[in-house]
């Protein structure tokens, strides 16, 4: 009722216009189809009968309700346009414009034709409101209304030109989209890493001209390697004089296919844009690969000017800044002729830039970390006993990644759709990366989880005396053995002797550390693992690429874990990073950058700045401290001279590695040795530090799985990082 009410109004107010109204309004005239001729030459109803059946018809387009507009179309206009053409002709409309809704307002007039009396022009401005192309509108407008004597009323006179004036002789509607070329993506000194240098050839095609689709058909699916189905699909729901994109192919096939492809398919091509990644073996986790959409995907990105043919990103810095490397695509609608010809540009909505983002990681850096990891694993033969490797550098008081390397690495453009490497080639290398048993794709800083061993003990050594269990300047005598109904025993036989908080680090005392987690655990056993889980076991904010949480054991989740209490032995355990304690490299570098900082947990981020080249950025890294690890200042002190120490005196577990090197020493590097079992595999290799000594820069992890010792292997290993980092030595 509401709805006839709103219809009745609208009438009333037309017939007003009509009879205030002094002379026709000057319209806009389309090119017609021949009015229906009168069967009758009885007298038309009023006008404000027609005026009501043009504000019902435009109701009815507004709700697409398109068979109640069929009802309101004159017969000879029916027998001209059948029903399920004349929907047809709407639903492509609303298709090409990307229609969401419609609204309407009547004109100044509504007439008589002056050589006609049986003829009425209702005159009305429509504004659409699409998807792609925004709101736009078209003004001036004239619906014809003939007497119509089967129905005894007036009824639409109706032509395609109802729909836009230009269509009325066969003009149709094409919208065609404009797709920025994706923006690169660069190193923290400008250098390429990612850019549309690629190449790619498209086959197109007018659907009229092929001369044998069976034949074409054929071909096309040899030469795109897309199935027949998804290029049928394509040709059946094309208009036979478009020009249509069938497939994709390399520039080798296009040489020895191009010919075969003209004279049965009547192609042509054109030469496109191709995501290619300049050093790809350098970061090909942190820069992640592009794709087309998936299923659940599709619907969102089509009401962004996307399509299933669209590449977007799929992993990495790729796909967490995929929306400012893609931009948005802009477009606009057209009405062509029959010959293809441009007849009128409806609108046009301009595309919004994509915009390049720039890295924190230097590829240079990250090449050698890559070099010193294999020349560890040629000299330490040790491709015979472990998978991979990590290492990971933070800027202490900025988060910034510096670094960020997993080995062995791959390259990342065997995942861009149209690969630089061939076709045949990169699938080939996909095929070994996934059988490949050291999981290259893996990204290990971020993804691997491991016991941490001996590292775990700054950790302890925090947590002890911050929680006042242990005084600061409490010392103990390790005698190589800890007995407290269990027995356990220290990697020095004979032990270390007298050591204090600091000298436990220095000498990575085992039996300290069993005692502490013992007296941790009288005090409450919730007390060490809620320290350990300010750092571990949780994400470290990092967005934009995959990471592991690792995990930190409790008394909580080993009841409803495994039904039994937990008991002292789970806290010696922990205490020195074993048992069942996971955690990341990337989680240990950044604890070991609070250390350094003074205790702000910073989140990790890997991009230094967004915009496009040659302008002002739109984002701009700046430090995001997500806490404070809520340490006393000479706690953390304590805890800094036990790890400097490490690598310059005779007791610490690493100076013998640093001992020749002048400018380390001169430096200062402050470390921590970690050897964490794995049982019935070899250790996994550990050593973390910050550098330099007096004013931290940077923190740094290194870690072999199961590469035997830390001080043997984690240690050199970052000592030739720091080398090449602060003097290029090894360059």
């Amino acid at each position: 009722m509401k709805r006839l009410a709103h219809r009745s109004s609208i009438v009333m107010i037309v017939f007003f216009l009509l009879l205030t109204a002094c002379a026709p309004a000057q319209v806009q005239q389309a090119v017609v189809q021949p009015l229906p001729t009168l069967a009758s030459l009885e007298q038309p109803p009023p006008l404000d009968s027609a005026a009501g059946v043009a504000i019902n018809f435009l109701e009815s387009w507004k709700v697409g309700d398109y068979t109640a507009m069929y009802d309101a179309v004159a017969f000879s206009s029916r027998e001209a346009t059948p029903q399920d053409a004349f929907v047809t002709y709407y639903t492509n409309a609303a298709a090409q414009m990307t229609l969401e809704s419609l609204s309407y307002t009547p004109g100044a007039s509504l007439y008589r034709d002056t050589t006609r009396s049986d003829l009425v022009m209702f005159n009305y401005n429509v504004s659409f409101k699409t998807r792609l192309l925004g709101e736009f509108s078209d003004n001036a407008r004239n619906m014809r209304l003939v007497y119509d004597p089967n129905a005894g009323d007036w009824r639409v006179a109706w032509t395609p030109g109802d729909i836009f004036a230009q269509m009325a002789n066969g003009g149709q509607l094409r919208l065609e989209m404009s797709v920025p070329s994706r923006a690169n993506i660069y190193d923290v000194k400008g250098r390429v890493l990612a850019d549309q240098s690629g190449r790619i050839v498209t086959v197109n095609a007018v659907k009229q001209s092929i001369p044998d689709w069976a034949t074409c058909l054929s071909l096309l699916v040899s030469t795109t390697g897309k199935d027949a189905e998804s290029i049928q699909r394509i040709y059946d729901r094309s208009s036979p004089d478009w020009l249509v994109e069938f497939g994709t192919i390399e520039p080798a096939v296009y040489e020895q296919q191009a010919s075969q492809l003209e004279t049965i398919c009547s192609a042509q091509f054109s030469s496109r844009p191709t995501r290619q990644y300049s050093s790809g073996t350098a970061a090909p986790s942190i820069i992640g690969s592009v794709g087309y959409p998936d299923g659940t995907q599709l619907e969102s990105l089509e009401s962004q000017g996307f399509n299933s043919d669209s590449i977007l990103g799929k992993s990495g810095i790729e796909a967490s800044w995929d929306a400012t490397l893609r931009g948005s695509p802009g477009g606009r609608l057209l009405i062509v002729s029959p010959s293809g010809s441009v007849l009128r540009e409806v609108v046009r909505a301009s595309s919004h830039p994509p915009e390049s983002v720039w890295l924190t990681i230097d590829i240079d850096l990250q090449l050698a970390i890559q070099r010193i990891f294999a020349q560890y694993y040629d000299s330490m033969a040790l491709n015979d006993r472990s998978k991979g490797a990590s290492a990971v550098i933070l800027d202490v008081h900025t988060g910034a990644v510096l670094a960020m390397v997993s080995y062995p690495t791959y390259d990342a453009n065997v995942f861009a759709p149209f690969s630089s490497l061939g076709r045949a080639a990169a699938q080939a290398q996909v095929a070994a990366l996934q059988s490949d048993e050291r999981r290259p794709i893996l990204n290990r800083p971020t993804q691997g989880v491991y016991t941490l061993g001996s590292v775990m003990k700054l950790v302890t050594s925090m947590a002890v005396a911050d929680s006042g269990v242990y005084r600061l300047d409490q010392p103990y005598v390790c005698t190589g053995i800890w007995t407290r109904d269990i027995t356990r025993y220290d990697w020095l036989a004979g032990g270390h002797g007298r050591v204090t908080l600091p000298q436990a680090i220095t000498r990575s005392c085992n039996p300290y550390y069993y005692e502490v987690g013992y007296q941790m655990d009288l005090v409450g056993p919730n007390l060490l693992p809620a320290y350990m889980q300010r750092f571990f076991g949780v994400s470290t904010g990092l967005t934009d690429v995959a990471e592991s949480v690792g995990f930190i054991p409790d008394p909580e989740w080993k009841r409803r874990a495994t039904g039994y209490d937990w008991t002292f032995s789970d806290a010696v355990n922990i205490a020195i990073g074993q048992g069942e304690v996971q955690v990341t490299p990337l989680q240990v570098a950044r604890m070991v950058a609070s250390i350094a900082n003074g205790g702000t947990l910073l989140r990790p981020q890997l991009v230094m700045k967004a915009g496009i080249l040659g302008e002002s950025p739109s984002y701009t890294m700046t430090p995001n401290a997500i806490g404070d690890i809520d340490i006393r200042p000479e706690v953390l002190e304590m805890v800094r001279e036990g790890m400097c120490n490490v690598t310059t005196t005779a007791a610490g577990t690493a100076e013998y590695q640093f001992r020749n090197d002048i400018p380390l020493q001169t430096l200062g590097v402050c470390g921590k040795t970690g050897t964490a079992q794995d049982n019935p595999r070899p250790s996994h290799a550990w050593f973390a530090a910050y550098a330099p000594r007096d004013n931290p820069q940077i923190a740094i992890v290194a870690m072999v799985e199961n590469g035997g010792e830390g001080s043997g292997v984690g240690a050199p290993i970052v000592r030739d990082i720091l080398d090449y980092y602060f003097f290029e030595l090894g360059k």
